[in-house]
């Protein structure tokens, strides 16, 4: 019998490497695709893999498209339609690609109809961790993290009590500017910005990845997913990529455990599919395991690494609000409305508003005060953003 699977953000970056690896195997059956805006891919992915549901969750997209999809005889729902009623059973699979916040409200919807979710939006983690742990323990769903810092942790943790944790070192290539000063990058435009030196990645986390915002919201997922404190956690610059996680033990054992930069490792392992990788990796492997260097990164060249430092230790309103402001500013300096400059100093000015920080001694408890919250951040910050030559 094949096993089910659906997979929220397909025409993202992970959501369509999870498609071309599936597209290889028999043995796999797509259920439910789902985009926000991305219509005309969607139409490709679900001709080519025979899927038969599909949800837009943009309204106008979904309105432009709804009869296209219906001549094509697939099934489109608007976003606000419930699972219940696609899917009759539970799927094997769920993988969550979203970007964003946005990801949040899809996990937990999913959650019901999957036997195991496998999730790459970090920002549904970071903000409803503990919301996402009821739904998980209720409907007996199991979790895996498929972004490479966090499937490699919980690889390196199988096995291991948490209490026997010394340090848990996330890794970070440093992305496009890593010997760069940050006041030589003022003027840095998007297309800059946007490449990696080792990852393909979509554009809003490649923004995050340039600043290491992307690491910090690593920091925290790390924190919550495997029940952590700051000071358990460290990053480290690695510019070859190999290694991405490392955990020193009490009793003086170190694990490390490194794989090429391809999305296809953590998720063909998450997928249970063996067997696929090259035949030619070992050697390129020991190559790489000559060239290992780590170094302690740079707050001059990082400046959003101060955020490492008032991040609290409980759960609260600050990662809502801390998302909520860093994906309004990317999508400013994407739209180049501002700055690289003006985007990370906005974000350590904004962060530290007293009207802001009174909600961090505060916890989310549901899906709506998460909504609630980043409504109130929006219409807060929107007149709060300067400008920084």
């Amino acid at each position: 019998m094949k096993k089910e699977i659906i997979i929220l953000g397909s025409t993202g970056s992970i959501g369509t490497t999870t498609l071309n690896l599936l597209s290889k195997e028999k043995n796999f059956k797509v259920k439910l695709l789902t985009t926000n805006t991305n219509a005309k891919k969607l139409l490709i992915q679900s001709k080519k893999h025979k899927v038969r549901d599909v949800i837009i969750y943009d309204k106008k997209t979904f309105s432009q498209y709804q009869k296209i999809f219906k001549k094509k005889k697939i099934r489109i729902y608007p976003g606000n339609y419930s699972f219940k009623k696609i899917l009759k059973k539970k799927v094997n699979f769920c993988v969550n690609s979203i970007s964003g916040i946005e990801g949040f409200e899809p996990t937990l919807k999913s959650i019901p109809f999957t036997k195991n979710i496998l999730i790459a939006n970090k920002e549904s983690i970071i903000c409803g961790w503990s919301i996402i742990n009821k739904y998980l323990r209720k409907y007996k769903t199991t979790f895996m993290p498929i972004d490479s810092e966090h499937f490699s942790i919980s690889k390196l943790l199988n096995g291991e009590k948490s209490q026997n944790i010394e340090k848990v070192v996330l890794t970070a290539s440093g992305g496009p500017f890593l010997n760069k000063p940050f006041k030589s990058l003022t003027n840095i435009k998007p297309s800059l910005a946007l490449k990696h030196p080792k990852w393909k990645m979509g554009k809003k986390i490649s923004i995050d990845s340039s600043t290491m915002m992307n690491k910090i919201f690593e920091f925290i997922e790390a924190k919550k997913l495997f029940n952590l404190k700051n000071k358990d956690l460290e990053i480290l610059i690695h510019p070859k990529s190999f290694v991405h996680a490392i955990i020193f033990f009490k009793n003086k054992l170190i694990k490390i455990l490194a794989h090429d930069t391809s999305m296809d490792i953590p998720i063909l392992n998450a997928l249970n599919i063996e067997n696929k990788f090259e035949k030619k990796l070992l050697k390129k492997n020991l190559k790489s395991l000559n060239q290992l260097k780590f170094q302690k990164p740079s707050l001059q060249n990082f400046p959003l690494l101060t955020l490492l430092n008032i991040i609290p230790e409980k759960d609260s309103y600050f990662e809502t609000i801390l998302i909520t402001i860093n994906d309004t500013l990317v999508n400013m300096y994407l739209e180049k409305k501002i700055n690289y400059k003006s985007l990370q100093l906005n974000l350590i000015n904004l962060i530290k508003k007293p009207y802001l920080t009174k909600f961090y001694k505060l916890k989310p408890l549901n899906i709506y005060d998460i909504k609630l919250m980043i409504n109130i951040t929006k219409f807060y910050i929107k007149k709060k953003i300067k400008y920084y030559a």
